[in-house]
């Protein structure tokens, strides 16, 4: 089996005009939002052996608070411009060239991108999770799709179990 966890960059900021999409940071709720959702993700979910992130400043700043609250150890982390609003096919081939050896693997990208991938990848799983999901995926939000698979390659559409779809404003 393999666990997919595909979590949005929280909330950013918008302070300074200056600063290209790229390189905004979190605001002080995005930065709230992606520590409360790595403190349930630590706690109600299984190990993660890698973490794929766009490198988006938002991005990484989301990532980061989410595995300090997550807690030890690290995973090793791949940062790649090629995430950055590339669209859901680009992410899914991206998801599927994983190494087997990741059963846990985490994706930090951006909407729309990762609406689309996570109702595409959704076959399955509890009511309620699949509308929220269906209905919108919010900053800092995290879907957790579970896939009867050893191999990332052989990832198709519909064959994910939605088992979390963890929220943000749920969670505070």
């Amino acid at each position: 089996m393999k666990t997919l966890f595909l979590l949005r960059h929280a909330k950013s900021s918008w302070d300074d005009p200056s600063l290209g999409d790229h390189d905004r940071p979190l605001n002080a709720r995005g930065e709230k939002a992606a520590t409360l959702v790595g403190a349930y993700l630590g706690k109600h979910h299984a190990h993660i052996d890698l973490v794929l992130c766009s490198t988006a400043v938002r991005a990484v700043e989301t990532r980061k608070r989410v595995m300090t609250a997550m807690g030890s150890p690290y995973p090793p982390v791949e940062h790649e411009r090629g995430l950055y609003l590339c669209g859901a096919h680009t992410l899914l081939e991206r998801l599927r060239d994983a190494p087997d050896s990741a059963t846990g693997l985490m994706l930090v990208a951006h909407n729309p991108d990762l609406h689309e991938l996570a109702n595409a990848l959704t076959g399955s799983g509890d009511h309620s999770l699949r509308h929220d999901l269906a209905d919108k995926f919010p900053t800092g939000a995290c879907a957790v799709l579970v896939f009867e698979t050893l191999h990332w390659a052989d990832l198709e559409m519909g064959a994910g179990r939605l088992a979390d779809f963890v929220q943000p404003r749920k969670l505070s």
